[in-house]
Order: structure tokens, then sequence, then C-alpha cells
């Protein structure tokens, strides 16, 4: 693997894939790394499909595309399976994180043939039970981050608490329920990488 990790999102207008891209660059770049996270603008309205992506190195990032190799995929939502090839130039030594209550298995013959680590959490149900509304990019993040290894857990709890109280200061009862959802998808994806 390249010293630049690259990863792409794939979501849906209004589901925070975008927030989440920008929220990963705001936290790796906190632990003194080289960042980029964009979204790829294009007929842009709520529930449109939609790709983001981040770079994140210990060196300077010198370029400035869109990623087309990415070592690590992020499916916000699942139904983007059969609609947008996710795994387009996706390497086989990285792996995709798949917004799904469905299983690896269950999910691997949608990914055109994929051979690389697939890893699912169920972003909406966690999202539902700690937030009371289906708001999956917080678990996605911690998903992404868990899988990526790229700041330990601790440091990465500590900094979205941190941004969650900045971002949310006027909605300081959402706080928890977020740091619940990063935590419960953190743990999934501890879970099946122990397997």
């Amino acid at each position: 693997m390249s010293s630049t990790l690259e990863i792409r999102w794939h979501g849906r207008g209004g589901q925070g894939a975008k927030t989440a891209a920008l929220l990963l660059a705001d936290v790796a770049f906190k632990t003194g790394q080289y960042v980029q996270g964009f979204p790829e603008y294009g007929p842009e309205r709520m529930g449109a499909p939609i790709t983001a992506y981040n770079r994140i190195s210990k060196d300077p990032i010198r370029v400035h595309s869109n990623i087309y190799t990415p070592q690590f995929v992020v499916v916000v939502d699942e139904t983007l399976l059969h609609s947008v090839n996710v795994t387009a130039g996706l390497q086989e030594d990285g792996a995709i994180i798949i917004n799904t209550a469905k299983t690896a298995d269950e999910v691997r013959p949608l990914l055109n043939g994929y051979k690389g680590r697939v890893f699912t959490v169920d972003a909406r149900k966690i999202s539902m039970e700690t937030l009371g509304k289906n708001f999956p990019n917080s678990p996605m993040l911690a998903a992404a981050v868990a899988v990526t290894g790229v700041m330990p857990r601790e440091e990465f709890i500590a900094d979205m608490r941190a941004s969650y109280e900045h971002k949310f200061a006027k909605k300081p009862e959402v706080i928890e329920g977020n740091m619940q959802a990063l935590a419960r998808a953190f743990d999934v994806v501890e879970k099946a990488l122990a397997a």
C-alpha cells in the first residue's frame, strides 16, 4: 500500500457521507497528518447518489484529484450496491465497509467479484437505537476508522467528542447518542477484525 491512505465514500444526499469524510479529515489532521476530505459534486439533491473522498498521509499530499484506486470504500447506503459500481478500482489488499444488516457473505455476490475484505455494520440499527433517527454517518465514520487503523480508538473517540461538543453546542442532547453510536460501530468492527 502507498504511504497515502485513500478512501472513497458512497452515499445518498442527506445521509451524511460528505460530512463523515470531512469529519475524518478533521480528526486525522489533529493527529498531525496531512489530509484531504472532499465531495464530488454532481446534480445535488436529497437522495441522489454522492461520492466523497479522503486522503490521509504522514507526508504532504501533492495530488488533487478524485480517487480512482482507493484502498478502502465506505458504502453508507446499501441500495447503491444495485446501481453504482462501488468496488471500481478498489484495491484487493484494502477493504469495503457496507451499512447493512446482512453479513459479509450475503453482500459479497453484489460486489462484482471483489476478493478483498468485506465488513458490514448495521449503522441504521445503531443510529436508531442511539439517536432515535437514521443518521448512519457517525457509525460508518467509526467503522472506517476501525478498519483503516488511521488512528487509535481512544484518540478518535476523544477528538470526536470535542468535535461534537463544538458542532452541537446548541443541541447538547445529541452528543451522547452520537458517542454511543461511534462506540458501538467500533465494537462491531473490532469483533470482525478479531474473528
